[in-house]
């Protein structure tokens, strides 16, 4: 897959010290050239962009000073996830982005060789874009000219994202790719990430059509018209991701799905474990806004996570007491096995839908608030909610994962090998349940509760965050969201800490039940480790095959 140019050398040089080589491709606006360090041969890509007229030559220094300093934020807060600029240099109406180069394809000749991708892949290539968008939307920057020529495919099937700090740059930003331009962008409006998120949707689009959205028409100016007015070609082949791709390309940037709900339905698919996108409220909820630096979760793919006992730094205020916390008294109990027991069956109980691949695991499950008492007689296990709607047929879990049912009240498929390596309860109101194996990292943590408070988000800001930060170098990532799973309220969070020494990354998501009842699942994984492809269909089995059980 890495790009192999002949070394034709042209004639030109760029600041003296580049030499152009090859075109790598093409776009409204925009080259992207192969080219090499005069003084060392050295390999670079170079993207030459126009810039708007300028007679007083002022504006080359700040355009290049810009988009500098923002390619070099993104490359310390996404690393080997953006281009590497080394070099920006702007004069004679031109402005070139010098990166290092980049072993890999352009999306954009992918899809002229091989016309469409399966969904699955798909939806794999479209979770390393958002997770990189995600990233982005954190610092407060949008890319604003996302395209599938900004998105280079490496042998490995990862992504690198390239062309952060360019919006603005150019006589118009949305010409770069006018058929990736968003409505608002063809209006002439402001933008945020939500136009980050069309051009998202945009690119699965192609991918899976095999042509863009609205069609490149002769002049610039006519294709955006379409973009802003026509109605969207309905996708035939879309599959499983079909409602995905309609739903971020809705006109209304007020309308478009969120991050949380994408990322969802994405490692839903990357799972090869379709289910429908759209739950309620899952639309943008910007506010009324479409502008402003969106904050979100990174993408929750993959990882390891760290041994058990150590990753559970401050449990769920609901589970506020059990061993391990500050606040556990000294008689609380460990056992180091949850007599569960497991089966390669279908996992049972009425869960409703399970969750979305990816959806951030929360913990608002946790903490038990002093105000409320619990609707449950001590000692009776959770059962399904009579009130959830029912949970659509499940499939058996995936080659390689079994389902254990905990007595604790639930069942879920973990990898073959894994089990309960710890059960901490607290008397008869909460309890947490460790799973992992000998020499993995990874760790899945299922607590329940039933003193909980009954606003999932409140209940991660106001019980559990206050002693997560407690912990050594915790760090929350992104807002708290609210979230739909399996038809019940819930709210994700993530965030850094350090155990003995090792920097951990978790993924919580906690759900009610009713009655001050509620579950969270936290999956933890070493920090360098979060985005290994492994671990996303990990994530994905969990939270599609959680369920409640009775009991």
């Amino acid at each position: 897959m890495t790009m192999v140019k002949a070394h034709v050398f042209t004639h030109e040089l760029v600041a003296g010290r580049y030499r152009l080589v090859d075109v790598v491709h093409r776009e409204t606006n925009r080259v992207c050239w192969y080219g090499t360090a005069v003084e060392d041969q050295r390999p670079f890509l170079l993207t030459e962009i126009a810039l708007p007229p300028d007679p007083e030559g002022e504006a080359d220094p700040r355009v290049a000073a810009r988009a500098l300093r923002m390619s070099g934020t993104m490359g310390a807060v996404a690393p080997g996830r953006v281009a590497t600029v080394v070099d920006a240099v702007a004069g004679d109406g031109r402005l070139w982005i010098v990166a290092e180069w980049i072993d890999g394809v352009p999306l954009s000749e992918l899809l002229a060789r091989q016309g469409t991708f399966e969904p699955a892949r798909v939806a794999r290539l479209g979770l390393d874009v958002l997770a990189v968008l995600e990233t982005a939307h954190r610092e407060g920057i949008t890319h604003g000219e996302l395209s599938p020529g900004q998105v280079y495919v490496r042998g490995d099937d990862s992504v690198l994202v390239t062309g952060f700090g360019l919006a603005g740059a150019t006589l118009a930003p949305r010409l770069t790719a006018p058929s990736y331009a968003s409505p608002e962008q063809a209006r002439d409006e402001r933008i945020g990430p939500a136009a980050d998120l069309w051009a998202l949707g945009a690119i699965l689009y192609t991918m899976l059509e095999g042509r863009p959205p609205y069609r490149e028409r002769e002049r610039p100016e006519a294709t955006l018209r379409g973009v802003d007015r026509l109605p969207l070609r309905t996708p035939v082949r879309a599959g499983p991701l079909g409602r995905t791709v309609l739903g971020l390309l809705r006109k209304d940037c007020r309308e478009r799905l969120t991050r949380v709900v994408v990322r969802d339905a994405l490692l839903r698919v990357a799972a090869e474990e379709p289910g429908p996108a759209d739950e309620p409220g899952a639309r943008a909820g910007a506010g009324g806004r479409c502008t402003g630096a969106g904050r979100g979760r990174r993408a929750m793919i993959g990882g390891t996570v760290l041994a058990t006992a150590t990753v559970a730094v401050a449990v769920l205020a609901a589970a506020h007491g059990l061993p391990g916390t500050d606040e556990a008294p000294a008689s609380a109990a460990t056992h180091p096995s949850a007599r569960a027991s497991v089966s390669g069956s279908r996992p049972e109980g009425s869960g409703g839908r399970g969750p979305a691949p990816g959806a951030s695991a929360s913990d608002p499950a946790p903490s038990p608030s002093p105000s409320r008492s619990s609707s449950t007689a001590p000692g009776r296990r959770p059962s399904a909610s009579p009130s959830a709607p029912p949970s659509p047929s499940p499939t058996g879990p995936p080659a390689g994962f079994r389902v254990l049912t905990s007595p604790e009240g639930f069942s879920v498929a973990l990898p073959q090998g894994w089990k309960a390596l710890e059960t901490a309860r607290s008397g008869d109101l909460a309890s947490r349940v460790t799973f992992g194996a000998p020499g993995d990292p990874r760790t899945l943590a299922v607590t329940y509760s039933e003193r909980v408070g009954a606003d999932p988000v409140a209940v991660w800001r106001d019980d559990v965050e206050p002693d997560l930060a407690r912990s050594e170098g915790f760090r929350r990532l992104g807002d708290i969201e609210a979230t739909t799973y399996q038809g019940r309220r819930a709210a994700d969070m993530e965030w850094l800490s350090v155990v003995d020494g090792a920097r951990l990354r978790t993924l919580g998501r906690g759900l009610l039940l009713g009655g001050g009842r509620g579950f969270s699942l936290r999956w933890t994984t070493p920090a360098a480790d979060w985005d290994d492809t492994v671990n996303r269909r990990a994530l994905a089995t969990f939270f599609r095959t959680f369920r409640v059980t009775s009991g």
